[in-house]
């Protein structure tokens, strides 16, 4: 049977992307609870964090950009040949790193770095053609491919805390992609959203916010660089929640409730502000119910933003009607439980540590695998109303 897996960027790396949210938290909760082996010559904490930001993060990134860049510049949609030689590396990379103590270190890291720059060669011929206003974009996946190189420096080097900083650094230009990308979306699909009850007039965007929260961001970035838990890093994680939640506060969330496909792109937006204000705390206050600000911000925003974008693209990339079966408005809670779980369940719900790990993975796999049980048939047939992609 003839597949349409590779008929346009999103199909195979969301795919991907939501196979590796179905297999990586599993794993990594049956190591740490039961002790079960990873296979990986890697430190588990190191194979956790890398495998969420250049597995499962940047598979979806690559999925979106591969998407919206067609859409952006007015050239034809990626597909074939392209498509199957990113899935390929990408796959190969998990493997080797997955089975690492098998291969010598630079063949690992070599297979692992070559993926972004294949995505970038890829993405560069149509936005440099039209000349657009996204090829920056280009830019920050050059300084994502920096961290993860500076992340196999670190193990190679046997410096763990290294490794650890290029992660952290990652995540945080994945939060500046979320605040742009994101700040662009969320509000453009409410207003359209809300249109046809005469309500797209709530939804307001101001110029000045977004520079505000986009520069605020960038600031995270470098405060993280160069002092990472320090009081300046609480100080500069205050002014962007700030930014953010004032940015936030004037994209009419209250009226979305009705459409789970909506205000689930609240729900995830909102976790920035809400993980940014828990950082300052912890790194200015020392409070223990904000320790684990990071999952805030990577369970919350970034997880949950993937999700509700990736459900939402696929649907409209097939022809399908913009609204999401039950199941995966499901997935959408679940996923939510995991964040809340495992941000808060140590102190506020006074859980012990082992039945936070176990409760979150499980409320994150289910909600994945719904995803995949929904969406696979989507991805691998062709567009319901007949036309290429």
């Amino acid at each position: 049977m003839k597949t349409s897996l590779f008929a346009y960027g999103f199909r195979s790396q969301f795919l991907l992307a939501g196979l590796a949210g179905l297999l990586l938290v599993p794993l990594w909760a049956a190591s740490f609870v039961i002790g079960a082996p990873l296979g990986s010559a890697w430190a588990p904490t190191l194979w956790h964090g890398h495998e969420m930001l250049f597995g499962f993060i940047l598979s979806a990134i690559a999925g979106f950009m591969l998407t919206a860049v067609p859409s952006w510049t007015g050239q034809k949609g990626f597909a074939g040949r392209p498509l199957i030689a990113l899935a390929v590396l990408w796959l190969a990379a998990r493997l080797l790193i997955a089975s690492s103590a098998l291969w010598p270190p630079l063949l690992v890291a070599g297979v692992d770095l070559a993926f972004l720059p294949a995505l970038g060669i890829l993405l560069a011929r149509p936005l440099l053609r039209e000349n657009n206003r996204n090829t920056p974009l280009l830019g920050v996946l050059g300084l994502l491919w920096l961290t993860d190189l500076v992340f196999h420096v670190g193990l190679m080097r046997n410096n763990p805390p290294l490794a650890l900083h290029a992660l952290t650094v990652g995540i945080d230009i994945v939060l500046i992609l979320i605040t742009v990308i994101g700040g662009r979306i969320v509000p453009a699909f409410t207003a359209s959203a809300l249109r046809p009850r005469g309500l797209e007039g709530t939804v307001q965007s101001s110029k000045a916010l977004t520079v505000l929260a986009v520069a605020s961001m960038v600031l995270v970035a470098v405060s993280d660089l160069l002092g990472p838990d320090s009081r300046m890093a609480g100080l500069v994680a205050a002014i962007a929640a700030l930014c953010q939640f004032a940015r936030f506060l004037r994209w009419g969330t209250r009226h979305t409730l009705r459409q789970p496909i909506v205000w689930v792109l609240h729900l995830a937006y909102a976790w920035l502000p809400v993980g940014l204000a828990l950082k300052a705390v912890a790194l200015l206050a020392g409070a223990a119910f904000a320790a684990f600000w990071l999952h805030a911000l990577t369970v919350g925003a970034l997880s949950t933003m993937i999700l509700a974008v990736m459900t939402r693209a696929s649907l409209g990339h097939t022809g399908r009607p913009l609204i999401v079966d039950p199941l995966i408005t499901l997935a959408y809670l679940l996923l939510t439980a995991a964040a809340l779980v495992r941000v808060f369940g140590l102190s506020a719900l006074r859980l012990s540590y082992l039945v936070v790990i176990s409760w979150s993975a499980l409320f994150w796999t289910t909600a994945f695998a719904l995803f995949v049980i929904i969406y696979a048939p989507i991805f691998w047939k062709p567009r319901v109303d007949g036309k290429s992609g």
